[in-house]
């Protein structure tokens, strides 16, 4: 296994697997890349299905454990159902996608081996979805959400990321999780550095501070120093008789990266972009490592110098100056940096 200068075992990838999305996101910066918004045709510089395999399995050589695949909209490689099946066995394999392409095809990526589904989900109105997404396609979302859970995908975890426009909306989607077995919610704090709307943040304190007060227990989780809720629905009864396994109670997740340097001291997970590159930190476009032609050789050399260059982006890359802000360390701008 390999481990960074500070001491942080890679035991994850997260795989880009297309920058194409049949959905234009308000807050989309594509894995830290920029917005996009591509033709939905295949691209010649996606990584192929045999080069995808020998990451994969150069990674598992290392004692990488997990890969999430991702996007763009990864369910418009038509030959996901033949990465997934040709992934190295020891990997967890999960997903993140917006869900619309999920009817009709969760069965098979189960029977590939999927094991686990995030499903972008925003607001539960047609509506207020839209103006978030960009797309008219809630209807065919919901589809998607029951179609994993009914191939025997458990929990199926909504992503919701949490900004202006969406802020009012975490109530009833904790409601929503709570009153639907099966669904969990993941709450994504906004980061205006990688969007450049930055008047479009909110204080994610505040929602962790309403979570606590309707929570029936709270977790603390190691990883990336996340809270994780049990909270009843409006239709729960006897509050104060419930655990987190009663009927109508859902679990809540904050994910809350930003100027969070606990949450990156235990980043455990390396990107890769679509197009074949390495990436040590989602918030830096300086550290890109080519794979080169994705020999194994290639593959093994640039992926050590990748974990062997990657620092906590909030407390080593970002550092706090005597005013209390954050700024650049220029003891880490490597030569590739665009600053």
């Amino acid at each position: 296994m390999l481990t960074d200068e500070f001491g942080r075992e890679v035991t994850g990838v997260r795989v880009s697997l297309t920058d194409r999305c049949n959905f234009d996101c308000v807050y989309c910066h594509n894995e830290g890349l920029g917005d996009t918004r591509g033709p939905m045709d295949p691209q010649d510089d996606e990584m192929s299905t045999d080069d995808v395999v020998r990451f994969l399995e150069v990674a598992a050589e290392f004692d990488v454990d997990a890969v999430k695949f991702t996007g763009g909209e990864p369910m418009l490689r038509q030959d996901l159902e033949e990465i997934i099946r040709r992934t190295p066995d020891q990997m967890e394999v999960s997903l993140t996608t917006n869900g619309t392409f999920l009817p009709g095809r969760a069965e098979g990526l189960v029977d590939a081996g999927l094991e686990r589904v995030n499903v972008s989900q925003d607001a539960l109105d047609p509506e207020d979805f839209a103006a978030v997404t960009k797309s008219g396609a809630y209807d065919k979302v919901l589809e998607g959400v029951d179609a994993a859970l009914g191939a025997g995908l458990d929990p199926v975890k909504l992503n919701m990321v949490v900004f202006e426009h969406t802020a009012g909306y975490v109530p009833e989607m904790v409601d929503h999780v709570a009153e639907n077995e099966g669904l969990q919610l993941q709450l994504i704090e906004y980061m205006p550095e990688l969007t450049g709307k930055p008047e479009w943040n909110i204080d994610i304190q505040r929602v962790h501070d309403w979570l606590a007060e309707q929570a029936i227990e709270i977790e603390h989780r190691e990883m990336h120093d996340r809270k994780r809720y049990w909270v009843g629905g409006s239709d729960a009864e006897d509050i104060d008789e419930l655990t987190p396994n009663s009927p109508g109670v859902g679990m809540v997740e904050i994910v809350d990266p930003v100027e969070n340097a606990t949450f990156c001291a235990n980043c455990h997970r390396v990107r890769v972009t679509h197009e074949g590159y390495l990436k040590g930190c989602l918030n830096r476009n300086d550290d890109l490592k080519p794979m080169g032609e994705m020999t194994k050789p290639e593959i093994r050399e640039a992926f050590r110098d990748v974990v062997a260059n990657r620092v906590p982006y909030y407390g080593e890359y970002m550092i706090k100056n005597g005013d209390g802000e954050w700024e650049l360390n220029d003891e880490y701008v490597g030569e590739y940096a665009e600053i």
